[in-house]
């Protein structure tokens, strides 16, 4: 008797538990102030300095926006490439679980520019040739400055072109004789006419992995420039209302040549594209 009774005592808790819902309920993450992140910028040492490429870490229950010295980054933990030497200010924004944001602001020291991929040495400077910044015009050698020609087929102006001299009407406000500078330290891109009475300064960076292959298989462009609040000489989409043009197909870059091109929106093989012929000017 008394074993029945256990027995049946212990089916019905069994099927009491079975009722009773298992409520489950994800909690927001209370929200930490700025003077509570832990989060830190350092250096990779290399031959006993503070070399140019930088480790993040973020420790805080937080998500991550970093600027450190221009090079940008939204990883928790990541390396990034500085290219600038001396206090390098990192800006790091955390976004809390209930949507509010904080901010960091601390220096870091960099002594030199140990890595460096050759493109940047190319259109910026080589520092280690004492070179940090280099002057680029319209190239009067190419015959054509700038024009339109077939995506993926022409590697200059092939269809409407125009030579250096007739920048002047086709750029009244930089001419023919505008010039471009690009300087590793905040890699910084300024546009000026020939007097510098008219300038404009952003920056510009390398997307070394945007590689345009044409219909063959053939490399036609190594790599894309973009630029942010100011573009190339005459970096306009004429068939497009002369909107401002922020990103370019690298075609040629060497030590005193830098050509450029942009396909319309929507272009195929042989669509328009907008050509950009440049030289350096030392």
């Amino acid at each position: 008797m008394k074993k029945s009774i256990i027995f049946s005592l212990f089916i019905l808790a069994v099927a009491f538990m079975a009722c009773d819902p298992i409520i489950k309920t994800d909690e927001i993450g209370s929200a930490i102030t700025a003077d509570q992140l832990d989060v830190k910028a350092t250096p990779i040492v290399v031959n006993g300095k503070n070399g140019n490429m930088v480790i993040l870490e973020n420790h805080s229950p937080v998500l991550s926006s970093w600027n450190c010295g221009g090079a940008i980054s939204t990883k928790a933990y990541d390396t990034v490439m500085v290219v600038s030497t001396g206090n390098v200010s990192v800006s790091f924004t955390g976004l809390n679980p209930d949507g509010s944001k904080i901010t960091k602001t601390f220096n870091i020291q960099i002594d030199a520019l140990t890595t460096l991929p050759a493109e940047y040495k190319l259109l910026f400077g080589d520092p280690a040739a004492s070179v940090t910044s280099k002057k680029y015009v319209w190239d009067e050698t190419a015959g054509a400055v700038w024009g339109n020609g077939g995506y993926l087929g022409n590697t200059s102006p092939g269809w409407w072109t125009n030579d250096k001299a007739s920048m002047d009407g086709n750029d009244p406000d930089y001419g023919s004789n505008g010039y471009m500078v690009f300087s590793l330290s905040g890699l910084t891109l300024k546009k000026s006419n020939a007097d510098g009475t008219k300038t404009e300064t952003g920056t510009a960076s390398l997307d070394l992995a945007a590689i345009t292959k044409d219909g063959n298989g053939a490399v036609w462009a190594s790599a894309k420039l973009n630029t942010k609040n100011v573009t190339v000489l005459k970096g306009v989409a004429p068939n497009g209302g002369n909107a401002p043009i922020y990103s370019y197909d690298i075609l040629k870059l060497t030590d005193s040549k830098l050509v450029l091109a942009w396909p319309e929106p929507g272009a195929g093989a042989w669509g328009t594209a907008w050509f950009w012929m440049f030289r350096t000017d030392k």
